[in-house]
């Protein structure tokens, strides 16, 4: 992932406002269909011991993700919009569902837990019921905590801590520049 530039480091200011040592990019992944596919069968590792209807993806990145964990899961897919239009279907829900199905929320990381909540609103008000919410990368600043104190089951593939202990082990990130990032993580909880 650090190879294709999913994980960048540098000088990055996040959706938050704050200064980042590390940016983590999965949109890059629609471009690599084989590791898109090996992310997605990492999720599928999790889900398939958990129980549910169907797959909500979390637009926009983590949308081509759940696309192929339902493929692989033969699991409906829908998403919420991040817009809803004042024409057409007017639906904030893409995709079919029934009321009282269980959704599995997909993300591609958890930085706060914000934008799953703002995407579970909306799956409720349908009268869709959430419990459990997958990521790829928990950044481990508190969003887990945030999610499970509001009574949902939270998950994920790999936490950035150790993501930065790989990329230090295979001489791939500085030791200097690993600190910095662990140090910052400690500091930028929420």
């Amino acid at each position: 992932m650090h190879k294709i530039g999913c994980v960048k480091f540098g000088t990055f200011t996040l959706k938050s406002g704050i200064i980042s040592p590390i940016y983590l990019d999965l949109r890059i992944l629609v471009t690599y269909p084989k590791i898109l596919k090996v992310v997605a069968q990492e999720y599928v590792k999790i889900l398939k011991k958990l129980s549910f209807d169907r797959v909500a993806g979390i637009p926009y990145t983590a949308i081509p993700i759940a696309t192929v964990v339902s493929l692989l899961m033969n699991k409906p897919m829908i998403y919420t919009r991040k817009e809803v239009k004042d024409y057409g279907t007017k639906k904030a829900i893409e995709g079919e569902f029934k009321k009282g199905e269980k959704v599995a929320v997909i993300d591609d990381l958890i930085t706060t837990g914000a934008s799953k909540l703002e995407v579970i609103t909306p799956l409720t008000q349908e009268g869709l019921k959430v419990s459990d919410i997958v990521v790829f990368i928990d950044r481990d600043q508190g969003g887990k905590e945030q999610l499970e104190d509001k009574g949902y089951h939270f998950y994920s593939v790999l936490h950035l801590t150790e993501m930065i202990a790989i990329l230090e082990t295979a001489k791939i990130l500085p030791k200097k520049k690993a600190i910095e990032v662990l140090d910052f993580l400690s500091t930028h909880r929420v």
